[in-house]
């Protein structure tokens, strides 16, 4: 952990719990309007053979069992990339409005650290869109709202009495090629820092693309972002001295770049299941979504060292006992 002392504030628990909510509702409130949401209900679990299940960089395990009532095997969801969009098309979605609900779900195979732990809380996100907005402009004018509504809930966090970190507005757009040709030598998470670090505000764009040394910038599922119009949104975290991601996001798969990314990572079995075959069949609605951490957002504008600080959750004793030295108080 890369703690800057002299950047961390005490903040003692009630007072914590109290800007915690603060936040969370007005950034929900902001979002919702900048962006024509309205929020839905949410499942916790889906079946396994229904194809909803997000496999994120496809190497995580999920967390399943059976149940008595009806002999089936289900799993805690990773995220709701893929139900979103059923969603939207369940409950007549017009196009240039969408839904927007609080996903919480179990990452079991994380590895715990101050921004990492295996409970996910996060407000997903999708909204019907037209063939025409498949763009990057598109893509940015959407990525410009949500940072818009994060820098308004800081500002408005500020008149509560809590005036520590500073948001910059102004997102730096880049793609992971781009970085790479920048900072050749580094790593991918090196060269996030550094762009981060220089920018404050960053959007990764065209991430799961292999790239010109051979290698994609980070893994992505070949079936929910289309990689040509993703990426992720990093802010710098003074405290840590790090790039926090606080969402990644995406105009999701058309027909054409499902099939061709489902080739590129030799996953055509997937074709078969309810939700591929849906959009192959031009079924469902096309689409923009995300998912934007809660706890991230939280730890980033309360400027915290640990994401234990505002979400109660189960961390090992490597991570109790820093926390501890460094007298950060976990929830």
């Amino acid at each position: 952990m890369q703690f800057n002392i002299d950047k961390y504030i005490k903040i003692n628990v009630l007072d914590k719990q109290k800007y915690i909510k603060l936040i969370k509702d007005k950034f929900e409130k902001v979002l919702a309007k900048k962006l024509n949401l309205l929020r839905v209900s949410a499942p916790l679990l889906v079946t396994k053979e229904s194809g909803l299940q997000d496999d994120l960089t496809g190497v995580e395990r999920k967390v399943g069992f059976d149940i008595k009532a009806d002999n089936k095997e289900l799993e805690v969801v990773q995220s709701l990339a893929k139900w979103k969009r059923f969603a939207l098309k369940k409950y007549y979605i017009p196009v240039n409005q969408g839904i927007y609900t609080d996903m919480i779900a179990i990452r079991r195979d994380e590895m715990l650290d101050e921004v990492h732990s295996v409970f996910v809380d996060q407000w997903d996100w999708e909204k019907s869109i037209t063939q025409k907005d498949r763009t990057i402009s598109y893509l940015k004018s959407t990525v410009k709202k949500i940072v818009s509504s994060i820098y308004l809930t800081n500002e408005y966090i500020k008149k509560q009495g809590f005036n520590y970190v500073d948001i910059c507005k102004d997102v730096h757009f880049i793609t992971s090629q781009e970085l790479l040709v920048m900072y050749p030598n580094k790593t991918s998470k090196e060269r996030e820092y550094l762009i981060t670090k220089k920018y404050k505000t960053v959007f990764i764009m065209q991430i799961g693309e292999a790239l010109s040394d051979g290698l994609p910038h980070d893994l992505r599922a070949p079936d929910y972002d289309d990689w040509l119009f993703n990426g992720d949104l990093l802010f710098y975290h003074e405290v840590l001295d790090m790039a926090l991601e606080v969402s990644s996001m995406g105009i999701r798969v058309n027909s054409d770049s499902l099939s061709s990314q489902l080739q590129k990572t030799q996953n055509n079995d997937r074709l078969t299941l309810p939700y591929h075959q849906a959009i192959l069949n031009n079924e469902l609605p096309l689409s923009i979504g995300g998912g934007i951490g809660q706890s991230r957002l939280c730890q980033l504008l309360l400027g915290r060292a640990h994401i234990g600080e505002v979400q109660a959750t189960y961390w090992d004793k490597k991570n109790i006992d820093k926390c501890k030295e460094l007298k950060i108080e976990l929830l």
